[in-house]
């Protein structure tokens, strides 16, 4: 069965048995399920990203991780090497960058209505923005940093980048990462963090698509 009905994506099989809302939207496991039954995708199910890391399962589809662990991240998060959410099985970040309404549409803008009230966002240290591309970021290994809470990532053995549901060109990331640079604000920080920041740029280059 499709996760969306508009269009002939067929989920993986590792989250093929996940439930859906009333619009046949697949629902994958980090969603928060209301009182009412009803699915509110931007925030997180209590308790559900530390079972994930404790339990080294899958934040999509809830199944165990083998050796490959993939983040679902923009560019800025690259280059940090930082995630607000556990990794997935490659094929669950696959469909995810096919068929979330956010990823494949680079204009569209977060509705945060009603989240002031709700503890739990789904992207708790992300950037308040569309970054237009996304990256799945391969690694075998990531660091639980409790007193931030935020996942650092091992160095990357592969990124795979896609933009509006498909491979993305080198030049839409780095459109991205170019406008992304300035939220970060190293200038701000001082030379040593735009030093920092630069270096983080040139690691992550060979990891960009080919011109």
């Amino acid at each position: 069965m499709r996760l969306d009905p508009k269009h002939d994506i067929y989920p993986p099989h590792r989250m093929a048995h996940l439930p859906r809302d009333h619009r046949g939207f697949l629902v994958p496991k980090f969603v928060w399920r209301k009182d009412d039954g009803t699915y509110d995708f931007r925030v997180v199910q209590p308790d559900w990203l530390m079972h994930c890391i404790r339990y080294k399962t899958c934040w999509l589809c809830g199944e165990r991780l083998g050796r490959n662990l993939c983040f679902v991240i923009g560019p800025m998060c690259a280059l940090n090497r930082a995630s607000g959410e556990p990794p997935n099985h490659l094929e669950c970040s696959r469909y995810a960058v096919r068929v979330c309404p956010f990823m494949i549409r680079p204009r569209m803008r977060r509705n945060e209505k009603g989240l002031d009230e709700i503890d739990g966002s789904v992207n708790p240290m992300g950037l308040n923005r569309n970054p237009g591309a996304a990256g799945i970021y391969v690694t075998g290994s990531y660091k639980w940093m409790s007193d931030v809470k935020v996942i650092r990532m091992g160095p990357p053995d592969r990124i795979e980048w896609w933009c509006e549901g498909r491979a993305a060109t080198r030049a839409e990331v780095e459109h991205s990462i170019e406008t992304g640079l300035p939220l970060l604000r190293a200038e701000e920080e001082g030379p040593a963090a735009v030093a920092e920041l630069q270096r983080s740029y040139d690691a992550i280059k060979p990891f960009l698509p080919a011109s």
